[in-house]
């Protein structure tokens, strides 16, 4: 086995390693799910789940992605930045919006917002008008509230906002978009709900859009767990009532990990495209550091603040470059362990900011330098975002998002 001992590394070893084929694998994996006639957006926001945008959104775009998503006008710019930077192209969404301001770098850097209110028309109109935009040549997303009431213009307002796209304006409705906030339900009522109010939309947009204007090309509809459990067929037969072009973003799954439904399906009655995923998905994202140092201890000490753990009996203790400050959850000492030389490790005492404790005194020949997984994996082991989850009482897309930005993103 590997002992894992590395002493090339020249800083703080904090790390997180990306496998960017992984991602292009899981991409092209999802996009075949998705078929033929659906678009894929990748989602990159919040520093890709905390993979790293510099290296995930090229990546997403080498595998074929023709549609990024990001939460912000900043993540946009710098999505368009890695691509250019890369030399690739996509087209960038905002999916949270604008923020009073910010439309003229909105154009500046061809990124596409969605839209909702009022006011992000009037700005939007007004910085397109400025930049001499010719007519319905700035496409928007235009987001319908289906009964999140998160963000979204709800029905009764969906009317006066149609009015505004007359032939001359420069703002267009390139797609039509909801979030089914319940798609992880297995056999919930919420999605078919939400649905309704969407055709019901959609069906006020086809005959309320006024003469001359251009019909909505996509329908953007569905995460993760709406193609994985199984709603990938609805979503489709509801576009194609439409004459429109189904589009799914691709989340947590396009990051290796197939999200779970509560309550789970039965053994056996899983959807195909959920088996096919358990089995297929690859995960993109391992977060290793290193041994420090080793000590050996009697009983009776005392280990780490407040003296939360005191030893019963001799110990041997391996001292890693990990803290809260990196991202890990400083509720799991005393109740999470870690991958050394292939075993797993308990975390003992408290989680201080940079710094934490294994027990190593059943794994031999620990010393300073040997990799540490945190999450990933290891000889036969493996630690998972959903392990984590599990222990913080959380769910994995927090997991991937606190890791820190000063813990160092590595493709391998």
């Amino acid at each position: 086995m590997d002992s894992g001992l590395d002493s090339t590394l020249k800083t703080r070893p904090c790390r997180v390693e990306i496998r960017t084929l992984a991602l292009e694998d899981n991409y092209r994996f999802l996009r075949g799910l998705a078929g033929p006639d659906a678009e894929c957006l990748a989602i990159v926001k919040a520093d890709a789940y905390g993979h790293g945008l510099a290296l995930c959104a090229p990546a997403a775009v080498r595998a074929g992605a023709h549609w990024l998503g990001v939460t912000s006008v900043e993540e946009g710019v710098a999505a368009r930045a890695a691509c250019l930077t890369a030399h690739l192209d996509a087209r960038i969404l905002i999916i949270g919006g604008v923020f009073p301001g910010q439309c003229s770098t909105v154009l500046e850097h061809s990124l596409t917002p969605v839209a909702w209110d009022g006011w992000h028309f009037d700005e939007l109109e007004t910085a397109a008008r400025a930049s001499g935009a010719a007519p319905q040549s700035v496409g928007i997303h235009l987001e319908i509230d289906t009964g999140m009431s998160r963000q979204g213009v709800a029905l009764r307002n969906l009317p006066s906002l149609l009015a505004r796209f007359g032939p001359e304006s420069p703002l267009r409705v390139e797609a039509v978009m909801t979030h089914l906030y319940a798609s992880d339900e297995a056999h919930g009522e919420t999605t078919p709900a939400q649905l309704a109010r969407l055709e019901e939309a959609l069906a006020a947009i086809e005959s309320q859009l006024p003469a001359g204007v251009p019909k909505p090309e996509f329908l953007s509809v569905g995460a993760s767990a709406a193609l994985l459990g199984g709603d990938g067929r609805t979503l489709r037969d509801l576009a194609g009532r439409h004459n429109l072009v189904p589009m799914l973003r691709l989340g947590l799954a396009l990051y290796g990990l197939a999200p779970a439904f509560d309550p789970d399906f039965p053994a056996g009655h899983a959807p195909a495209t959920l088996t096919s995923a358990r089995a297929s998905l690859q995960p993109v994202l391992e977060w290793k550091t290193r041994v420090v140092s080793v000590r050996e201890i009697p009983a009776d000490t005392e280990i780490g603040y407040n003296g939360t753990f005191v030893a019963t009996e001799p110990m041997r203790l391996a001292l890693i470059a990990l803290g809260y400050a990196d991202g890990i959850d400083r509720r799991l000492g005393n109740r999470f362990s870690l991958l050394v030389r292939g075993q797993r490790a308990p975390l003992v005492g408290r989680i201080s900011m940079d710094q934490a404790v294994l027990d190593v005194t059943e794994i031999d020949g620990v010393g300073p330098g040997h990799d540490v997984v945190i999450l990933g994996a290891q000889g036969g082991e493996v630690i998972t975002a959903f392990d984590h989850a599990a222990a913080s009482g959380t769910i994995p897309w927090e997991i991937f998002t606190r890791i820190a930005s000063r813990v160092r993103r590595v493709e391998v």
